[in-house]
């Protein structure tokens, strides 16, 4: 297939951004009308069927038998906690928290990395790193507190919040992962396997959790929800990442990583227009610094 053209790989990162940030609308309106670990497990079942059906388009299915033993566990592993763990957080933090609150989070999902990273591999991280991932962190918190960082300590949060450090925790950790695991494997094979494994998990928790009844629901389940589920599959899940990939290709990892940024610009201004969500002056102040300092982070690299 032709590579695409770097004005076309731009739109479609920029396309990525806006998917991104309005999966957690698609998400808070899946967990109005179903029950939450269920819909997970849809979403990652759909999405394994079209991304099987791409890489059949592209490659067939020659990649997957290439892969060992070890590599087929690696990525078992990284399905648990890249889709398993993150997607069981997230879905159930959005039955507590509004959506454009947890779009901000995406700026603490580079941090664990970054340390960890500096720490066990003595990767760099230089004072403009450190200072805008401060900077992105401190916003992120001060939306998620309502800008009150005394309730971080004092009790202050509730549930939602303690699951949305719990996706952030899960994300690190799969990223942590696919440094040791994932090296050599092609990004839609990693996502495509990882998200095959995370998928049953995640049905298997459900009918355990969930229940029976639980999947009675979705017979009465409104249309609304099951628009959600379809955006979040194909727009989020399935192009979001394939562009992404394609962006990585084409401009490099630094480069395409700069358009995480408007993640969460795009995550809260879904929310507001579709969801009606109200606007609290620390969200505001909180995207702007979260904004801010993803771009001084990813910035070094371009």
């Amino acid at each position: 297939m032709p590579a695409p053209s770097r004005l076309r790989v731009h739109l479609q990162l920029i396309g990525m951004a806006l998917f991104w940030g309005a999966s957690w609308s698609f998400a808070k309106t899946m967990v109005q009308h179903m029950p939450p670990i269920a819909g997970a497990g849809l979403r990652f079942v759909f999405s394994t069927a079209i991304l099987l059906m791409w890489l059949y388009y592209r490659q067939g299915f020659a990649p997957l038998r290439a892969l060992g033993r070890p590599q087929w566990a690696g990525l078992i592993i990284a399905g648990f906690f890249g889709i398993y763990l993150y997607a069981v957080f997230f879905m159930v933090a959005l039955q507590y928290v509004p959506a454009g609150k947890g779009a901000t989070t995406v700026a603490l999902n580079p941090v664990l990395p970054l340390l960890l990273g500096a720490w066990l591999f003595r990767e760099p991280l230089n004072l403009r790193i450190f200072c805008g991932m401060a900077l992105a962190v401190a916003g992120a918190l001060t939306a998620i507190s309502r800008g009150d960082w005394l309730a971080l300590f004092s009790g202050g949060l509730g549930m939602g919040e303690y699951m949305l450090f719990g996706a952030v925790l899960s994300w690190g950790a799969y990223t942590l992962i696919g440094r040791f695991l994932l090296k050599g494997i092609p990004p839609l094979i990693s996502t495509l396997v990882a998200a095959g494994s995370g998928s049953l998990m995640l049905l298997v928790t459900s009918f355990l959790v969930e229940g029976v009844h639980g999947w009675q629901q979705l017979a009465h389940t409104q249309p609304a929800a099951w628009m959600s589920l379809a955006g979040i599959v194909v727009l989020a899940t399935v192009l979001g990442y394939l562009w992404y990939f394609d962006g990585i290709k084409a401009l490099g990892a630094g480069k395409a990583a700069i358009y995480m940024a408007l993640v969460p610009v795009f995550g809260i201004t879904v929310s507001t227009l579709w969801l009606n969500e109200p606007l609290h002056v620390s969200l505001l102040g909180g995207a702007v610094m979260v904004v801010g300092g993803m771009l001084v982070m990813n910035l070094r690299k371009t």
